[in-house]
């Protein structure tokens, strides 16, 4: 086994879905006999700050003063955040062993996530990642801030999860006939995540084109073998159709393209990725 390509990427920053990240990646990594790495960022850049550069008004002795104390304030403010940092890592790599990975790789590294992400992306299987970090872990109506910009950044498969883990038995692929289609289909078919699992391979149109289309998708899937397939074409808005038929048939996951149209095709009549981040409620394996 390769330890320094073909990782599973686990993302973690200390929300209330870093648990569940962990017991995805650590799934992923057993399911397909990769090295698991654990990554956590600190983020510097200076908009975050939380004080206001008070010392233009204020005389020079004192001015001094204030600057020196603000210095020691964001060298003590580093340091906590470190420590912080390395705790959750410390925290994060236990679960991944009880769960199973002998030997997980931790990673603090000073930057963005999404800069942070670019550099690995070469030695990158798979990235799991929450769909929203601390900022919005409470609006459950939104997606993370910096979501968007990684999947659109990287073009390696990004496992997003939304809820607590559950051992993945029925997927989902959504399909559509597309070229990011294709290659979710292919992908189920030829690794050895899926192997085992029950997939619904379901296509939402009122095009009876795509019927054909989806038949000839359903047999490549049979023919891979070690897959029980299920193929349904359904009519309605895709992003409430699928969600709904996610939760009538107990999909544990998933698997579909993401962001195939243009940045304009996407805020004239929304983006079909963003709804489906929003909407469903189980994990979702993004492609580009």
């Amino acid at each position: 086994m390769n330890t320094t390509q073909n990782l599973v990427l686990a993302g973690i920053d200390g929300s209330v879905l870093t648990g569940a990240v962990c017991d995805y990646a650590a799934w992923v990594a057993q399911k397909v006999d990769a090295p698991l790495k654990l990554l956590h960022t600190i983020d510097h850049h200076p908009e975050v700050a939380d004080h206001t550069d008070l010392t233009g008004n204020i005389g020079v002795d004192s001015r001094d003063h204030l600057m020196d104390e603000i210095i020691q304030l964001d060298q003590q403010r580093s340091k906590l955040r470190l420590q912080q940092g390395k705790q959750l890592l410390q925290a994060a790599r236990e679960r991944v062993v009880q769960a199973g990975i002998l030997d997980p790789i931790t990673n603090q590294r000073h930057g963005s996530l999404i800069e942070s992400l670019i550099e690995l992306e070469n030695d990158l299987r798979v990235l799991v990642i929450g769909v929203r970090g601390k900022v919005h872990e409470n609006q459950p109506d939104k997606i993370g801030a910096k979501l968007e910009a990684i999947i659109r950044s990287l073009h390696k498969p990004i496992l997003v999860v939304n809820a607590e883990f559950k051992t993945p038995e029925r997927i989902m692929i959504a399909y559509d006939g597309s070229q990011a289609a294709e290659k979710a289909l292919e992908m189920v078919a030829t690794s050895p995540l899926y192997k085992g699992l029950i997939c619904h391979l379901v296509c939402v149109s009122k095009d009876d084109g795509k019927g054909q289309l989806l038949e000839v998708a359903a047999n490549k899937l049979q023919l891979a073998g070690g897959i029980e397939v299920i193929a349904k074409k359904l009519i309605g808005k895709p992003e409430q159709v699928l969600s709904e038929y996610q939760d009538q048939k107990g999909i544990d996951m998933t698997v579909m393209g993401a962001f195939s149209h243009t940045r304009v095709h996407d805020w004239l009549l929304g983006s079909f990725t963003v709804k489906m981040l929003t909407h469903s409620h189980k994990p979702l394996l993004l492609l580009r």
